[in-house]
This record gives C-alpha cells, structure tokens and sequence, in this order.
C-alpha cells in the first residue's frame, strides 16, 4: 500500500504538526506533501522526512507572511500528482484536503477543524490581530474560498475528525459524515512527581484566541503565580497587561516542559480549542486543569477527577474557581491513567485498522469494476 501525507503547510509547532509526524511515525516511507515549509519555526523532525512542497515555496515565504498567498493555496494542493499513490492521508485544517486523486486512489481526510478563517470568518477576524492588508485580503476572497472549500470537501471519500465538536462543524460546513480518533498524546515524554511548586501554568501558543488574557487578568487579581510558556503573536501585549507575579517563559525543551507541567500546582485552560492536547500532557505528567466549559474540554477532562470547570469565559469566573479548588485532592495516578487512554500506540491502532478497511473496500470495488 503506497501511502503518501499531506498536510496545509508546516510553519508551526502545533498540535496539527504533531500529528503529521505521529502519522509518518506510522508510515514512515510516506512523502509529506505541503504548500510551504519554514525549517526555522517548525519541528526539527521534518528536516529528517521525505517533504515535498509546492511551487509557492519557490516565493519569500515565511511564518510571518504566509498567510498572504491564501489566494494560491488552493492552486498548490491540485497541482501536486498522487498518481503513483494507493491511499493519500490528508491533515487539513484548511487546504490540504483539496488535492485531486484518480478514482482508484483511497483519500481519507484526517481533520483538525473546518478553516476557521472561511467558516468562522467574523469570529476569526475579530479575535485574530491581522494587520489592515491581510483582513482586506480576506475580506475579498472569503466567499471564494467558501465555496472551494466545500467543493475540496466532496472530493473526500472519509473523514477522519480529531473530536466530536470538529465531527459536528464537518457535518454543518460539509455535509459529510465523520469517524472520530482523537489525536495522540506522547505520555511518555511526561511523568509525575512527589513534589509540587507554588505556581500555576498556561502552556499555549500566544494568539488572541486562545484566550490567554482571561487567565493574566484572573492572576492579576489573585497575586498567585503563573508560568505562561509560549510565543506569538499575542505576547506583547500579554506582557503589557501582566502583574510581576507571571513569568513569561517562551518556548522551553521538551524536558524541561515535562518538569514544569510535573510541578505546578494545575494548568490553566482558558480558550476553546477543537480538541486540546495541553490538557492531557497535564494529565500525563499527574496534573489537574483548570478549563474554560466548551470545546474539546468537554471531551477530554472528566470534571472532578481530571480537573474542574469554569463557566463564563470571564476573568472573574476563573479567579473564583482557582481559588476554590484543592488541588492536593487529585490523584496522580487517576490522572495518569486517564492521559494513557490517548496514547500514540492507541492513535496508531485505530488509524491504520481505519485505513486498511477502506482501502480493503475500494480494492474490492475497483476489481469489480
């Protein structure tokens, strides 16, 4: 079975790029097709890979701009040639899902969530910090996009969602039905501890929506200390807003975020994410989350046992339910247990059996033909 992945392009350090290399991990002589990638601010296991970008990579592209040639990405996904390929394995946020295969070819489209930019456009605008250009630039192809983005979708034959919010918005933007697989958490790169720090801790990348002022302005208020790793667009102003009890970190080493998240006293979850991994990294490393009530939350945190809710995305709601939870009274071992149920070898089981059934099936069809 001659697989090959796709994947929108490869500028981040995301939960998305994480599963790009948790499916190569799978099928590790599989090429990774992509618009663009920036070596510099990606993962460094992608220097090691078999990446195959579009003409659009031949361009002064960079994290910083990318996001400019939207116009032309769906152009670099339908000129790339799958015809020597049995299945293509698409990670979509956006356009990945709309490369062209032959009839023959099986195209399962692992899904992060339906582009938010085009399906949520007035909430991405308002939430993103897009200089003048780029919301013009939005503002007069979005309803172009739309409608390439659901034709993309058609070409399809399943979805794969990485949560049951991103199966519904499928079955709203799409029409389409999806099976869904949560995305893999790496348990073993965390571990618990015996002892705990004083401070709390936010692990996220710094964009506007994710919502990380809520959790400095509860802290504010608190005088409690918070440990906020992460870069983006959005730190500037974060750093402007926050009181000399939070400590901005950036990014860290892969060990020394294990012995963060092991020694805080929980992690802060304030935005709403399709799914969210940070949540059960903290698990895995024998923390409890303190979560915003919507979006994959809801999936992956059993409340009372794994970590506790608050209500209203507000800075009060937060600081009021900080205050009031114990977090001496979650066990370790409980919260370990429940981390190991998303773990890579689980991800890696119930895709490839996804895969051979489909392909198994349009092997059939195809002989009957």
């Amino acid at each position: 079975m001659r697989v090959a992945i796709v994947h929108d392009y490869l500028v981040d350090t995301g939960g998305a790029e994480r599963v790009v290399i948790a499916l190569h991990a799978l099928y590790p002589d599989a090429p990774i097709f992509t618009s663009v990638l920036d070596a510099r601010t990606t993962f460094t296991a992608f220097r090691t890979m078999d990446v195959r970008t579009s003409f659009l990579q031949r361009l002064p592209v960079r994290k910083s701009n990318y996001k400019f040639l939207l116009p032309f990405f769906p152009l670099a996904f339908e000129s790339f040639d799958f015809s020597e390929y049995d299945v293509v394995l698409s990670s979509a946020s956006a356009f990945a899902k709309g490369v062209v295969t032959a009839p023959e070819t099986l195209h399962v489209c692992y899904c992060h969530t339906p582009a938010r930019f085009v399906w949520r456009y007035h909430e991405y605008i308002a939430q993103e910090q897009l200089g003048r250009v780029a919301r013009l630039v939005i503002a007069l192809i979005v309803h172009r996009l739309r409608e390439w983005d659901y034709a993309a979708a058609q070409r399809v034959d399943f979805f794969i969602a990485n949560s049951r919010v991103t199966a519904r918005r499928i079955a709203k933007n799409y029409r389409r039905e999806a099976v869904v697989i949560y995305p893999p958490i790496a348990v073993e790169n965390f571990a618990p501890r015996d002892e705990i720090g004083d401070y709390y801790l936010v692990v996220s990348r710094l964009a506007p929506y994710k919502r990380i002022d809520i959790a400095v302005q509860a802290f504010n208020r608190l005088r409690l200390p918070l440990k906020i790793v992460g870069a983006g667009v959005d730190a500037a102003r974060l750093r402007k807003m926050a009181a000399d009890n939070i400590e901005f970190l950036g990014h860290v080493p892969q060990e020394q975020l294990a012995e963060l998240y092991a020694r805080c006293r929980a992690v802060i979850f304030p935005g709403v994410e399709d799914f969210g991994i940070v949540p059960l990294e903290a698990n895995a490393a024998g923390r409890p989350v303190i979560a915003f009530a919507r979006g994959g939350a809801l999936e992956t945190i059993v409340a009372g046992k794994t970590g506790v809710f608050f209500h209203a995305q507000t800075p009060d709601a937060l600081a009021e339910v900080v205050a009031a939870t114990d977090v001496t009274r979650f066990d370790a071992r409980v919260l370990r247990a429940h981390a190991e149920q998303f773990s890579q070898p689980r991800f890696h089981s119930q895709i490839a059996r996804f895969i051979e059934d489909k392909w198994r099936a349009v092997r059939m069809e195809n002989d009957q033909r």
